[in-house]
C-alpha cells in the first residue's frame, strides 16, 4: 500500500469524493477473498448493446423515410421497450450498489455480498450498507451500516486517508461476517 500513489479529491465536488470512496470499497472488499460478480453488468451491456444496433438498423435502414414509416415506428418501438428495461433493471437490481460479489471461497455461507453506498448532495455524511446479495437465503445476514463524516478520512488538501478508512470498511465487514447470536 505504501508504493501506491494517493487518491486525491476535490474536496468541493461530492462525485470526486464518493468516487474514491467506493473505489476503496471495492479494494477492501476484493481484498478480503471476495470476487466480483459482473453478472448484472454484463446483462445491462448487452441490453445497452441491443438499444445500439436497433438505434443503427433505423438509422442506416435501406429505404428512405416515407417507404420506411413502419420500419422506424417497430425501431422506436423497440427502442423504448429496451431502454424501459434497461431502467427497470437498474432501477430494481441496482440502486445505489458500488459492488456485487459471489460468497468468499471456502465460505459456508451461500450468498455473497451486495456493497452500496450514499453521499447526499450538500452532506459530509457518507453511508456505507453491506448485505446480502440473496436476502431471502437462510445464510443471510442481516445488512450492516456505516454512517461518518467524510472528513474523517480526507485531508485538509483532499488526500484520502487509506489506513482510517481501510480499518472502518474491513471493520464493517467484520461486523456482518460475525456469527450471529443465538437466542436459547
Amino acid at each position: 500500500m505504501a508504493s501506491k500513489s494517493a487518491k486525491k479529491a476535490n474536496l468541493l465536488d461530492h462525485h470526486s469524493i464518493k468516487h474514491i470512496l467506493d473505489e476503496s470499497v471495492s479494494e477492501v472488499v476484493t481484498s478480503r477473498g471476495y470476487v466480483e460478480d459482473v453478472r448484472l453488468s454484463n446483462v445491462r451491456l448487452l441490453v445497452g448493446t441491443i438499444i445500439i444496433v436497433i438505434a443503427l438498423f433505423a438509422q442506416f435502414y435501406k429505404k428512405k423515410f416515407p417507404e420506411n414509416r413502419d420500419f422506424l415506428i417497430a425501431c422506436i418501438g423497440l427502442y423504448v421497450v429496451f431502454n424501459g428495461l434497461l431502467q427497470l433493471i437498474i432501477y430494481t437490481k441496482e440502486k445505489d450498489a458500488i459492488l456485487f460479489t459471489y460468497p468468499p471461497a471456502g465460505s459456508f455461507t451461500s450468498t455473497g455480498l451486495v456493497v452500496s453506498s450514499k453521499l447526499p448532495r450538500f452532506s459530509d455524511m457518507y453511508t456505507l450498507t453491506i448485505a446480502s446479495a440473496d436476502p431471502k437465503s437462510v445464510s443471510a445476514q442481516e445488512p450492516v451500516h456505516l454512517t461518518k463524516s467524510v472528513t474523517q478520512w480526507f485531508t485538509k488538501d483532499g488526500v484520502l486517508v487509506e489506513g482510517l478508512f481501510w480499518k472502518d470498511v474491513e471493520s464493517l465487514i467484520d461486523q456482518y461476517t460475525k456469527e450471529p447470536k443465538k437466542s436459547k
